[in-house]
């Protein structure tokens, strides 16, 4: 009989995995055990539909955010990290941060102290979704966002603070910068070491995926130091590490006459302002783009919106040891318990899991059966409202209607 079991992770990187593995998950906060419970019901139709009783997640519930705290006192829990680390997988729903006060963001915090250091964000057009953009279904491309620094980090003083104070007499005594007295001060910091394991793992998908392109985001003509040694340090990884399988724009031009050669990735870089713009005009010459933390912030959420809104975007934090998938929207606290949320950013985040832990069938199931409910005009509320005459679902509706098409292509 087979047991349940933690995957576990081989010396060499690769994921043991076995036939019944326990994956932890957090419900997530507002709207969270509604798309929740959408969620684990598809994707265990889809693995019982590509797999039969040969497979099947263990699911282990672990506490985070609001339930944390009803829970155990804390808003993290040590035991819940360390149920991630043993399980080296886990799955979420959104977490509350409260805005301007209160507690730092749970996110950002299991992020750190799990060094998930990229986050890696899909972007494609599913067909029938309304959209503000005029050819929609050319977007298709995977956005790497640095996750453990830049400003999102989180390391800022408040105005008027003792600590504030200090820092503004530091840099007007020793370094002879004049700020406002009244200025709340954050700090930015990008390293060498968290730039090229970055774009280290970016330019790795791309090859493995046989995409065209990297391009680098950034802001390197004013913040010199911080964004454009990022775009620097991308360059060396490439061709530092991939050298015989990546080549720059100049190479491309100079030696191959601008037709690019079979199994070469092309390395670019663009400024951040000039690349929201190219990205809308022109979506098709661009396939995976690795960005500093607070630039990807932007980008990701911007073209989500092209391909139907953050209610279908699915994301994934993965690092080195440890990989958490989750909706990348926020709790939205007026739906919550209401069974109106899409719960399409997080069944579509489950699907990348599968295919994380190599049970592609399912995955692919999954991402049919959406494609398929979304054209047949079946939405949540979110979409019905930008539909003409379009009736809104439930979100166990909506869910009950993707596992009716699983498995039937």
């Amino acid at each position: 009989m087979n047991q349940k079991a933690e995957i576990t992770r081989k010396i060499n990187g690769t994921l043991e995995v076995p036939d019944f593995p326990i994956i932890p998950f957090i419900e997530g906060d507002g709207i969270g055990p509604d798309i929740w419970r959408a969620t684990r019901m598809v994707i265990d139709k889809a693995v019982e539909a590509a797999y039969g009783s040969q497979k099947k997640i263990c699911w282990l519930e672990v506490y985070a955010g609001e339930k944390g705290y009803r829970e155990t006192g804390q808003w993290l829990p040590e035991t819940t990290l360390e149920t991630i680390q043993k399980h080296v997988i886990a799955i979420k729903g959104p977490l509350t941060t409260p805005v301007g006060k209160g507690i730092r963001s749970l996110n950002v915090s299991i992020r750190r102290k799990l060094q998930l250091y990229a986050c890696m964000r899909p972007i494609k057009y599913l067909g029938s979704v309304p959209s503000p953009i005029r050819y929609p279904e050319k977007f298709d491309m995977v956005i790497f966002r640095e996750n453990t620094e830049d400003v999102y980090a989180g390391i800022e003083w408040q105005a008027g603070s003792s600590q504030t104070k200090n820092i503004l007499s530091f840099l007007s005594k020793e370094m002879g910068i004049s700020l406002p007295q009244d200025a709340g001060i954050g700090l930015k910091s990008i390293s060498e070491k968290n730039s090229k394991r970055l774009v280290t793992k970016a330019i790795a998908y791309a090859i493995k995926n046989k995409l065209p392109s990297v391009t680098l985001m950034h802001k390197g003509n004013i913040m010199k130091f911080t964004e454009g040694a990022f775009r620097n340090w991308g360059y060396e990884v490439a061709e530092e590490i991939f050298g015989d399988q990546t080549l720059t724009e100049k190479q491309l031009l100079d030696i191959y006459n601008g037709k690019q050669p079979p199994g070469k990735v092309v390395i670019k870089d663009r400024l951040a302002d000039m690349l929201f713009q190219q990205v809308l005009i022109e979506p098709e010459k661009y396939h995976v783009i690795a960005t500093p933390n607070l630039n990807g912030d932007y980008l990701s959420d911007a073209l989500a919106a092209a391909v139907g809104g953050l209610g279908l975007a699915p994301g994934a934090n993965i690092g080195d040891d440890y990989a958490v998938f989750e909706a990348t929207h926020g709790t939205a606290p007026t739906l919550a318990g209401k069974d109106k949320a899409n719960p399409s950013s997080l069944i579509l985040s489950g699907a990348m899991m599968l295919d994380y832990i190599g049970w592609t069938k399912a995955s692919k199931f999954i991402k049919q059966a959406l494609e398929a409910t979304l054209k047949a005009g079946v939405f949540t509320l979110d979409l019905a409202s930008q539909v003409k005459g379009a009736k809104a679902v439930k979100c166990s509706q909506f869910a009950q209607a993707i596992i009716k098409r699983i498995g039937s292509f």
